[in-house]
């Protein structure tokens, strides 16, 4: 049986070995950041963001509350709900490129919901199969949860999974390919992602060429550490990259994307 390609995400679309860019959204209303102005400085950074990576390049956009942390661990408030979804569409207005929603710290149910209302294309889900530890207590895998919402919803999202991911340490197991083969093979993901010990920090090829070599058919990505000096060795063991810190000028997460440095590693990342 042919797997379905959830949200058009099919073979031509990796075959591009894509560029997902990062909208970082600034601190939404009710986070502990929030500076009480309102979501209208939310929404310029986010769409101006967005058009700098359709700008130069970028075959898809991934939206998340970046700057909410300290994060809620599984559910986050109303209020985040609202915000995101305002963020989402206003990025949709703006963009026909690939949309996806990651809601930090793991609440994939409030992901999967957003996007299907939204017409966004995929989810992330940090925490998918196990357990980790982080910087939020122990947070459980939601691969049940995610499987379950999508069906309830009938929604036309792919889930994306991090196997063994940042900011976080895996209990019970640090092998990541049988971290991996739960997550496709028992958790039904759609594709994996595979990152450093923290946003920014260098993925090692050794885990991405461990977990491509143990699930050769299911799409794997690169979820930190991602820049023009790394991407040919991680591309070597990878389907694509999700990228944020490099696409900003000297790699300050803090600032706006730059379209010339989103052209430059795109250009990096086609084949010679």
């Amino acid at each position: 049986m042919v797997k379905r390609a959830y949200g058009g995400l099919n073979n031509r679309f990796w075959a591009q070995r894509p560029l997902i860019g990062m909208v970082h959204l600034l601190p939404l209303p009710g986070s502990p950041r929030d500076t009480g102005a309102g979501m209208e400085a939310v929404l310029a950074r986010a769409v101006a963001d967005a058009q700098a990576l359709e700008a130069g390049g970028a075959n898809a956009i991934m939206v998340e509350n970046f700057f909410d942390a300290p994060f809620a661990k599984d559910s986050v408030p109303a209020v985040t709900v609202a915000a995101m979804t305002r963020a989402i569409l206003a990025v949709r207005a703006i963009t026909s490129l690939p949309l996806g929603v990651n809601v930090l710290r793991n609440d994939i149910r409030t992901a999967i919901s957003i996007a299907h209302v939204c017409g966004a294309q995929f989810v992330r889900c940090n925490v998918y199969v196990g357990a980790s530890v982080t910087d939020q207590g122990i947070i459980e895998g939601a691969a049940r949860t995610a499987v379950l919402t999508r069906r309830e919803l009938d929604a036309d999202v792919a889930i994306w999974a991090d196997v063994c991911v940042k900011h976080a340490k895996q209990l019970g197991t640090d092998v990541i390919e049988e971290a991996a083969k739960d997550a496709v093979l028992r958790g039904l993901a759609d594709a994996l992602i595979v990152s450093g010990a923290a946003t920014g920090s260098l993925t090692d090829p050794a885990d991405a060429e461990a977990v491509k070599s143990v699930l050769p058919n299911t799409p794997v990505l690169i979820g930190s550490g991602f820049d023009l000096d790394t991407a040919a060795s991680l591309l070597a063991h990878a389907d694509g990259a999700i990228v944020g810190t490099s696409l900003k000028p000297a790699n300050d997460v803090s600032q706006p994307v730059s379209a010339e440095r989103v052209r430059l590693l795109r250009t990096a990342m086609l084949p010679h």
